[in-house]
């Protein structure tokens, strides 16, 4: 409905090739890792686990078969959604505070 299936066509095709064998050990090792944390209390992304999985893949293929400028998006997205959702919180914080006094 959004950009899902932009962010599913990066993760399958745009960090490296998959092949299926490739595929299935990334999706192998994202949900062990998942059932891994949620067993101890972690929260985790699973989208940034994916990620991580799929990065493993290629690193296991070398360098040259990682997109390095996707990759770069990747990590640029992540470092500006954190203080962004910090700030966005904050801001509707005092706002619904304002609005509702508590």
């Amino acid at each position: 409905m959004t950009y899902g299936h932009r962010v599913i066509a990066t993760v399958g095709t745009g960090i490296t090739e998959l092949t299926p064998s490739r595929g299935f050990a990334a999706t192998l090792a994202a949900a062990t890792t998942v059932v891994l944390a949620s067993g101890t209390g972690l929260p985790v992304s699973t989208t940034h686990t994916l990620v991580g999985a799929v990065l493993g893949v290629g690193l296991a293929r070398g360098m040259a078969a990682l997109n390095l400028r996707v990759l770069g998006t990747i990590v640029l997205s992540w470092l500006i959604t954190l203080p962004a959702g910090a700030l966005l919180s904050i801001l509707f914080f005092f706002m619904f505070k304002g609005m509702f006094g508590a």
